[in-house]
């Protein structure tokens, strides 16, 4: 049940800031793909060399965020983006949105971390970020119609199934697979899982006196 686009018949702006980061990612990825391993290493965030310097390797709690593993993981994280990032910045407006994307990246890979402190693996991806937008998707927007694509039919399927459905499919991932990512690599579910709860937290933060609305 993969998303392919939402409703934004209500939105009242144009979604800058996430158009502006689905260009940095694209533009840093192209980096990545001529720069090789090296930049990676450099750039991206290494738990255990983050906690035996923590102010040399500041910088990577942010360039992580805008790296990823390949072609795959970039289309489908910015495919993510695209479709629930706009209402979430129409709704917080430009710069709580900004705000709101990078506390959830950052509280994603300490998350990952927790689970990881010796890794010497690099971990990269906007997943954890993306994963704080659906958080406040869900919570701002759980009615809201998004279109799947289930195998060859296109249908409606309320936002809460979509992204209730993503979750759970994290956690139960995660738990499984907390002993191997640290140390051979994969997917970081616990990033993913700690930045939908800080999206969650943080939406409750900066959407001031903004009443939640129900659409369909």
């Amino acid at each position: 049940m993969m998303p392919i686009g939402d409703d934004n018949s209500a939105r009242r702006t144009v979604p800058l800031v996430t158009y502006a980061l689905i260009a940095l990612n694209v533009l840093f990825f192209f980096v990545e793909l001529t720069a090789g391993d090296a930049f990676i290493m450099k750039w991206a965030f290494v738990p255990s060399r983050f906690l035996a310097n923590p102010v040399a390797d500041f910088s990577t709690l942010f360039t992580s965020m805008f790296m990823h593993a390949g072609w795959v993981h970039l289309g489908s994280n910015m495919l993510y983006l695209w479709i629930f990032g706009d209402n979430v910045e129409d709704r917080f407006g430009h710069v709580k949105f900004t705000i709101f994307y990078l506390l959830s990246g950052l509280a994603a890979t300490f998350a990952q971390m927790a689970f990881s402190m010796g890794s010497n693996v690099p971990n990269l991806g906007a997943s954890g970020a993306i994963a704080g937008v659906l958080g406040a998707y869900i919570l701002m927007f759980p009615q809201q119609r998004v279109k799947v694509l289930i195998g060859r039919i296109v249908t409606p399927v309320s936002a809460l199934i979509v992204i209730g459905g993503w979750i759970v499919l994290q956690f139960f991932s995660g738990i499984g697979s907390i002993a191997n990512t640290a140390d051979t690599g994969g997917v970081a579910y616990m990033a993913h899982i700690g930045g939908f709860v800080a999206g969650f937290v943080l939406t409750f933060l900066l959407r001031g006196n903004t009443s939640p609305r129900l659409t369909s």
